[in-house]
């Protein structure tokens, strides 16, 4: 039987994209959610639909408590993959705008929290029967810096990076893999997050490809790195950019 997959930041964009999919790969999800409960119940609504069971957790991976609450609420038993989704980012910025408050909110969230989620899917998959695997979220801004527009949204997954080849070293003999995926322009609403909307299709003509991608195409290259397909696959950081 596949493994559960857990997916953090799972009720919009990327995440409930790995979701979906992941139901149609004949997968059971938890999917967590920091604010948007009803779009969280409309992805559980789609994976019943597909036929299997989804489980919805408020959890902010910011705080260390949400993230101890939401494994104590899990089987122990549970075989589990993860995917490491949930992220944040600001308002476009340089670096004259940024402060202490914005970039340790970032980090929280998207390196500290990321990296508390994935020690703590480790002691589950050691307990459990079947060990899982883990897909980090990274991005392309990791490695064009993203100047005058997300620096500390950049550097934070930077850390993911570098967090992800560490790891997958350290538990490559446990048969535990880890890898990372990089989307670049992808048409999800984290840019009308950040203030720019529009801008997935406005950069999109510059991508080699021609076009922004999608979060389904992102979601593909999830699950295959979570699957036996990818079973000698290890310390990867795919770029899913266009070519970007």
């Amino acid at each position: 039987m596949a493994n559960t997959v857990l997916i953090t930041g799972g009720s919009n964009g990327i995440g409930a994209a790995c979701a979906r999919l992941a139901a149609h790969n004949g997968r059971d999800v938890i999917l967590t959610y920091h604010s948007d409960a009803a779009a969280a119940r409309a992805v559980a609504a789609e994976i019943a639909a597909a036929g299997r069971e989804a489980q919805i957790v408020r959890c902010d991976v910011s705080d260390p408590t949400s993230i101890e609450a939401l494994f104590e609420g899990i089987d122990p038993d549970l075989p589990l993959d993860l995917v490491n989704n949930a992220g944040i980012v600001g308002p476009t910025a340089s670096i004259a705008d940024l402060d202490a408050a914005r970039v340790t909110r970032i980090f929280a969230t998207n390196a500290v929290g990321a990296i508390l989620v994935a020690k703590h899917a480790v002691l589950h998959m050691r307990a459990a029967p079947a060990s899982g695997h883990i897909v980090n979220i990274s991005s392309a801004a990791a490695r064009l810096g993203s100047p005058n527009l997300y620096l500390d949204y950049a550097a934070s997954k930077g850390a993911i990076d570098t967090f992800t080849k560490g790891l997958a070293e350290e538990l490559a003999p446990e048969g535990i893999r880890v890898n990372a995926i990089r989307p670049g322009l992808i048409l999800t609403d984290i840019h009308a997050k950040g203030g720019e909307a529009g801008r997935a299709h406005r950069l999109g003509r510059t991508v080699p490809m021609g076009r922004p991608g999608t979060a389904e195409e992102v979601a593909e290259a999830v699950l295959w790195l979570l699957s036996d397909a990818a079973s000698y696959v290890t310390g990867a950081i795919l770029d899913v950019s266009g070519g970007r």
